[in-house]
């Protein structure tokens, strides 16, 4: 007598869930979430493998973002809980704290142009959907 066994599933959402990477200078691409983790408009912080953070954005479009989360003016933490917006057609995040805003694509503080935070790659895998 032989029994049947059921392929292993997951539930589709966890399957069909696209994947979002950040590329990190001496790491490669890693893994930080999961696309359906970040909301239009709102930040998410991520602890990269070099000690450094992130601050991840994703547009109402579907265009994900990733910035140093550090504030060059004032040292915090704290670019990913800043509000975004755009102006002359640049997708920015503004600093909490002082309300600088910073090109999500460029780095380039839009307030003063002698400043810049770093911006990393960003890539989503999985999931039928893709940057």
């Amino acid at each position: 007598m032989t029994t049947a066994t059921a392929p292993l599933t997951l539930p589709e959402d966890v399957a069909t869930a696209a994947t979002v990477e950040i590329r990190c200078p001496r790491q490669g691409w890693v893994a930080v979430c999961t696309l359906d983790d970040l909301t239009p408009g709102r930040g998410v912080a991520a602890l990269l493998p070099d000690g450094t953070q992130a601050a991840l954005f994703v547009d109402r479009a579907g265009q994900t973002y990733a910035i140093a989360n550090r504030d060059p003016f004032t040292g915090a933490q704290v670019l990913s809980r800043g509000l975004t917006g755009s102006a002359d057609g640049r997708t920015f995040v503004a600093s909490p704290l002082l309300k600088q805003r910073f090109d999500l694509s460029s780095g380039d503080c839009l307030d003063d142009p002698s400043v810049s935070v770093p911006t990393y790659g960003v890539r989503t895998t999985g999931g039928g959907r893709g940057c």
